[in-house]
């Protein structure tokens, strides 16, 4: 036996016998982010996701008999940012696109009160995004989808149950069904899972994600994900990130009470759609629109700056 370091031969590159590549792999492409790709994928999951409850408010819910049939957000557009580029940047960016383009600039903002979905929804993605370690992976795919849907449904699920029975809100009981809060918030779950994870959200997300799996990724100078190599910015499996999950948790719980206690210091709630129509719309889609233009321009600019410090 020899301690010797086995020379590389054709059948056997050196990179392939040591495993996993790290940093560049043809000049160009990283396994880490840079700081302006990591502002990319910010920028653009807060924009498309923004887009797209912007899309859901023009589209009218739907009711089978007592049961509302709707829509809570489009899964397969966060999802497809986290499980194509990084699941930490993709879920930071897209609750607050939510946030801006979807409540500050419709006139229903609630304040402090919307840092509760906004770390709910932070935890969905995050930990989903970081599930699909394969991105042509149908199952992971599928899974993916539905938890993120659990995670924050069941995360908010809870916070309505002890409004409740603490005695903060009262329950809302719909004609026809069974008057139980537990009943009426399993019931709710089971529709956003099927409408929001699994029709909205796995079945559109188990073709797009296969499909510009390797094709985008090179657009903005990224590796393509690999089974079996790091991803950048997932979700640790550490005791230490599940303790910070549950903080995260209980702290959404404590920003939902303050809206049950009427303490959301910054709630602004003009509602522009009733006072202008749904044409007002067009304004936070031009919003985004300018976003996502200063967004490119910078990322062009440093991608092209980046080049030229590497010429040298």
């Amino acid at each position: 036996m020899t301690t010797q370091t086995p020379q590389a031969t054709p059948e056997t590159p050196r990179d392939e016998r040591r495993g996993t590549l790290r940093g560049a792999v043809d000049g160009v492409r990283s396994v880490e982010l840079s700081t302006s790709q990591k502002l990319m994928i910010f920028v653009l999951s807060m924009s498309l996701f923004g887009l797209s409850n912007i899309i859901l408010e023009i589209i009218p819910d739907l009711s089978i008999g007592p049961v509302d049939v709707s829509v809570s957000y489009l899964v397969f557009v966060p999802l497809t940012i986290a499980a194509l580029f990084s699941p930490f940047w993709a879920a930071l960016g897209a609750p607050l696109g939510e946030i801006v383009f979807t409540d500050l600039l419709m006139g229903d903002f609630s304040g402090l009160a919307e840092i509760e979905g906004f770390l709910q929804m932070f935890l969905a993605i995050y930990i989903a995004g970081s599930l699909i370690r394969n991105p042509r992976s149908k199952g992971q795919i599928f899974v993916g989808a539905v938890v993120l849907v659990l995670v924050d449904k069941i995360l908010s699920a809870v916070v309505d149950l002890a409004k409740v029975w603490i005695g903060v809100e009262e329950a809302e009981y719909v004609e026809g069904l069974p008057e139980s809060v537990l009943a009426l918030e399993a019931l709710g779950l089971g529709v956003d899972v099927i409408m929001s994870g699994i029709l909205l959200g796995a079945i559109p997300a188990l073709w797009l994600i296969p499909a510009l799996h390797g094709k985008i990724e090179p657009l903005m100078g990224m590796r393509p994900r690999v089974p079996g190599e790091p991803i950048p910015g997932e979700a640790p499996k550490t005791a230490m990130f599940v303790g910070f999950a549950v903080l995260l948790s209980i702290a959404s719980f404590g920003f939902a009470f303050l809206e049950a206690f009427d303490l959301s210091a910054g709630a602004w709630e003009p509602d522009f759609l009733d006072q202008f129509g749904n044409w007002f719309i067009l304004v936070s889609v031009a919003a985004i629109a300018v976003v996502l233009i200063v967004a490119i321009l910078l990322f062009r600019l440093s991608r092209t700056a980046a080049d030229t410090q590497d010429q040298r």
